[in-house]
């Protein structure tokens, strides 16, 4: 269907003079439509407009990840007063606690899993609408080869992990979860190098899609930093919004830093219409999600540090599991939200 889309749309921009075309971006998914800004004719004024509104929204989830961590922290103190007893009372109350910490996060871990999974599928699918009609006025504007041959690329790219996700990484979430329950439960080394191989088999994966998508984003020359910092994006808060996304993205920050700059230099010069509003669109479908992962993200993590100062090493270290469950998550609907930003920065910075 996409491929149909394309090739209409090529059609007719080549048909059509370049100043007689219009290009309107597709309408946003129906759970982006409440943080969808008003204004959208400017970038900046709606990503701030998207900001605030994502994260007023924020009190519910972090009442509920409150609530899961003050659950947790009490079922490990009470595992820490009953480590004063030896035998079978011990083990006991070590199965206990990693029984109750499980049952406690896993409820809220289950649904933020499939809020993500959710997250990715409607970003890849409005990538599907977006792209062809960047392509089209991209090439309307004389670019019909290197439009074609971008919309290709980053269908293939998106496609692969995309479906990557949603078939596999996602699901081995829920083996590393259970895995680490296990883990915590019963103290196996073996478990924990299952555990272990699990994780390094998603971050890995990961790692990989984006070190080839930045790669062949940087041999056309779009991932580069030869085309200098735009005055609206000066160098500081360039390098200091790097930085962030490569503290605050688990896992594949790092390469997802260096990607953004592509957005971060290009945000300032968006002229066409039809790309801000699908930007704006994307950032709408994905800010919420992301950040409400997020917070259950740091507060297990701040969670897992206070137990660690009085609870058992096991019960904490399934704490911790926990909370890189939540940062696997984070990686994988920030990788599929920048991959369509830094595609559709592409067709912008042809189009002008």
């Amino acid at each position: 269907m996409s491929k149909l889309i394309l090739a209409v749309a090529l059609i007719f921009a080549l048909a059509i003079p370049a100043s007689a075309v219009e290009f309107t971006a597709p309408q946003v998914p129906e759970k982006g439509a409440e943080l969808m800004p008003e204004d959208t004719g400017s970038f900046a004024a709606g990503l701030m407009e998207l900001l605030r509104d994502a994260v007023w929204g924020l009190r519910p989830d972090l009442k509920e990840a409150s609530k899961v961590s003050l659950g947790v922290i009490a079922a490990v103190m009470m595992v820490s007063l009953l480590q004063s007893f030896s035998g079978n009372v011990k083990t006991v109350a070590n199965l206990v606690g990693a029984t109750a910490i499980a049952a406690g996060v896993l409820l809220s871990a289950n649904s933020l899993i499939r809020l993500g999974s959710q997250t990715v599928t409607e970003i890849s699918e409005y990538g599907k609408l977006l792209l062809p009609v960047m392509t089209a006025a991209m090439a309307a504007q004389g670019g019909a080869a290197s439009s074609t041959a971008l919309y290709a690329g980053t269908a293939v790219f998106d496609s692969v992990l995309s479906s990557l996700i949603s078939r596999m990484l996602g699901p081995m979430v829920y083996l590393f979860l259970a895995l680490s329950a296990a883990n915590g439960a019963i103290g196996e080394n073996i478990l924990g190098k299952l555990r272990d191989l699990v994780k390094n088999v998603v971050s890995w994966s990961l790692k990989t899609i984006l070190t080839v998508f930045t790669t062949y984003m940087t041999v056309t020359g779009v991932v580069s930093g030869s085309y200098g910092v735009n005055p609206m994006t000066d160098a500081a808060a360039l390098k200091a919004t790097k930085v962030t996304i490569s503290s605050v993205v688990p896992v594949v920050g790092g390469i997802l830093s260096d990607a953004s700059e592509a957005v971060l230099v290009s945000a300032g010069l968006m002229k066409n219409a039809a790309g801000i509003y699908g930007i704006l669109a994307v950032l709408a479908v994905f800010l919420s999600p992301f950040l409400k992962i997020g917070v259950h993200y740091l507060i297990l993590k701040l969670t897992a540090a206070v137990c660690g100062i009085f609870g058992e090493k096991g019960l904490t270290e399934l704490i911790g599991d926990f909370s890189t469950a939540m940062g696997l998550l984070l990686a994988m609907t920030g990788s599929e939200c920048l991959l369509l930003l830094i595609s559709t920065v592409c067709f912008l910075k042809g189009v002008g």
